[in-house]
């Protein structure tokens, strides 16, 4: 089980440079309220952002970041998982996404998609869709579990039946099998040169057999002629790399020293346009400002006149300085320029002498094979017997791999047997249907407490069915904005009902955003209530709501947003 202790951030949406704290395990029942675009949401953009790394709303991640202050976007989300505490760190501007242990940071050596991964499948054992599932409700970018798509459900109930390790199961025995057929493809391929090789014996035994001059004085006449090519490549070569490593290394340097003064050149033009920047601001501020915002005295018109020309002059001179500069870089540009194209020359050459090699390396193979064929065929004893002997040792090889590729080819017939077992329609379908009567029946349970009278069946594939007491069979989107927000609402404590039966996505925390105020009539709030009361002990649940004077009189506890200078906080 997952027991959330505290969120807390800076810099967030309309939060400002001060952290808000949110405690998590401090009250059964909390209410938040404050006016319009007082933050009280912003805790589900803490909450999501802090966990996975997106926005609860819809938009972009850069526009989490406060509008005024526009860097500085951090939020941390402490929580605990049976005897280990756990604190996340993500900040944005700058970038940062840190798991703390116990105290102690997790390892980082993967990318930053792996290091999410890691901590959704072994630490919350839960992605963003199912956590929306069994922690959020309500209205802003909120998509009940009935509006996703089917495939989309069926990932949200595998979480919380903890089954989707058949899943990453199959993932792995479909990694294991692609492996596997590239083995029998590598091994096939061996096959084929061997019997490449046993083809070439045969044919080198034939020869042998039937020798004759007149083979070994062609094979002669090609030995003489690869030498005679060999040599003149080699003459091409060295006349090519005279004096080639001195130039290589003396343009390199001159390169390296070239790049680091444009670097340095670059570097100087950004701090002119910060230096720029500062000054027009600076000056902004004389021509907007008649008293000084420290001390509230006047600021008199001979001083804002004399600070303007003195930050003109200044103005100016960075101007003529960043000019400067700026011909300096485009005079660098060029040499760099001339230099890359000497160094391209260069490698050329450097390349015409390794393909120079590689030639009289073939070349001089090809006059050692040809040599020992002579050899062969001048008669020495023993070579014939030597080549026969060779050509079994090839058979033998091709049995070896043979074997080899059978063994593969039956592991593969066993892995498609258990990977029928492992796919969507096998084991995890049948412990499904173990669940779904379960599942429907708390349904139908919380939808009859909150006053709802209809039958509510899902499928194996999560498609529902709703019947009337008159057995009218209708669907979800058939009913008005109240009813679908009870069935939500149903759905919502079943899956929280059955994260703690298999203690998979189970967790303390609850958040209602503005459920209480969208299509809930008296009697929906009264029983949604009644529900709230019940819950199992441990549980922590968050109330977003506008209707503060109503509902303060039914939750343990209160937390009011507002806002002072354009900044949000707790007030």
């Amino acid at each position: 089980m997952i027991h959330f202790k505290l969120c807390r951030w800076k810099n967030l949406l309309s939060t400002g440079n001060e952290f808000t704290e949110i405690q998590f395990d401090r009250s059964p029942t909390t209410l938040i309220v404050g006016q319009n675009g007082a933050g009280k949401s912003t805790l589900l953009d803490a909450l999501s952002f802090g966990l996975f790394g997106k926005p609860h709303r819809d938009i972009k991640k850069d526009q989490l970041i406060n509008s005024i202050n526009k860097k500085h976007c951090v939020v941390e989300v402490e929580f605990k998982i049976g005897a280990s505490d756990f604190r996340i760190h993500r900040a944005i501007k700058p970038g940062k996404f840190e798991i703390y242990q116990n105290g102690n940071l997790i390892n980082q050596s993967s990318s930053a998609r792996d290091y999410q991964k890691f901590l959704e499948q072994n630490i919350l054992k839960l992605n963003h869709k199912s956590f929306h599932q069994v922690v959020v409700l309500g209205s802003s970018s909120f998509i009940p579990f009935m509006q996703l798509p089917s495939h989309t459900r069926r990932d949200v109930i595998e979480d919380l039946l903890d089954i989707n390790i058949f899943s990453k199961m199959n993932g792995l025995l479909r990694e294991r099998n692609g492996k596997i057929k590239e083995e029998i493809k590598d091994i096939s391929h061996h096959i084929d040169l061997v019997n490449s090789k046993i083809a070439t014996q045969n044919k080198y035994i034939k020869n042998l057999e039937s020798l004759n001059e007149g083979q070994i004085d062609n094979k002669r006449k090609n030995i003489s002629e690869h030498k005679k090519v060999i040599d003149e490549t080699f003459n091409e070569s060295r006349e090519l790399g005279e004096g080639l490593t001195n130039r290589m290394s003396e343009d390199s340097s001159t390169y390296e020293k070239l790049n680091d003064r444009l670097l340095s050149l670059r570097s100087k033009d950004i701090q002119y346009k910060n230096d720029i920047t500062q000054l027009v601001k600076n000056s902004k501020f004389y021509e907007e400002h008649d008293d000084c915002p420290t001390c509230d005295q006047v600021i008199s018109q001979d001083k804002k006149t004399e600070k303007q020309e003195e930050l003109k002059q200044n103005a100016i001179q960075i101007q003529t300085d960043k000019t400067k500069a700026s011909v300096a870089m485009n005079d660098l540009n060029i040499s760099i320029s001339l230099v890359l194209d000497s160094l391209n020359e260069l490698k050329e050459k450097q390349g015409q002498i390794l393909s120079n090699n590689e030639k009289i390396a073939v070349l001089q193979s090809e006059v050692d094979k040809t040599q020992k064929e002579i050899n062969s065929l001048s008669g020495q004893n023993g070579d014939l017997k030597k080549a026969k002997v060779e050509c079994d040792e090839f058979r033998e090889s091709k049995d070896s791999f043979t074997e080899r590729k059978l063994k593969y080819l039956e592991e593969r017939t066993y892995n498609e047997v258990i990977g029928e077992m492992l796919k969507d329609t096998g084991i995890k379908t049948k412990v499904i249907k173990q669940y779904l009567p379960v599942m429907n029946k708390m349904i139908n349970q919380y939808l009859q407490v909150l006053d709802f009278f209809v039958a509510f069946h899902l499928d194996e594939s999560f498609n529902e069915t709703i019947k009337s007491r008159h057995r009218d069979a209708f669907n979800y989107a058939s009913f008005s904005e109240g009813e679908k927000q009870r069935i939500d609402l149903s759905l919502l404590f079943t899956w929280r009902q059955v994260a703690k039966m298999k203690n998979s996505a189970a967790t303390n925390l609850l958040i209602l955003d503005e459920t209480f105020d969208s299509s809930l009539d008296v009697d929906g709030v009264d029983s949604l209530t009644k529900i709230l009361d019940t819950l199992e002990d441990g549980s922590n649940v968050f109330i977003i709501s506008h209707k503060g004077d109503v509902l303060e009189n039914k939750f343990r506890s209160k937390i009011e947003f507002i806002k002072e200078r354009n900044f949000s906080k707790v007030k």
